[in-house]
């Protein structure tokens, strides 16, 4: 969804195991800032990668994963939530 804004390199990963795109640590070493839905998420990411997280800013959305992809209420809550933590001369999605 933020691909398009200027100054940000977007990528997506799961932590479940059969994630279509599974997080890696080579992902985490690229990734500067790391989004997270809920707290649970932000507990797993810990507790499974904490060596690569150091120096990595994790911000919990504190939006429930039970929305299915591209949901328009999921959209919303992204929109809403996300840009505040983005560099600002980025163009809105």
């Amino acid at each position: 969804m933020f691909a398009d804004w200027a100054g940000v390199e977007t990528a997506s990963a799961g932590l479940d195991y059969d994630a279509e795109n599974p997080l890696t640590p080579e992902l985490l070493q690229w990734a500067q800032t790391i989004f997270v839905m809920e707290r649970a998420h932000r507990a797993r990411l810990s507790t499974k990668f904490k060596p690569y997280l150091a120096s990595k800013r994790i911000i919990c959305l504190d939006i429930p994963d039970e929305y299915a992809y591209m949901d328009p209420r999921l959209i919303g809550l992204l929109k809403e939530r996300v840009p505040r933590h983005l560099p600002s001369a980025g163009t809105s999605p």
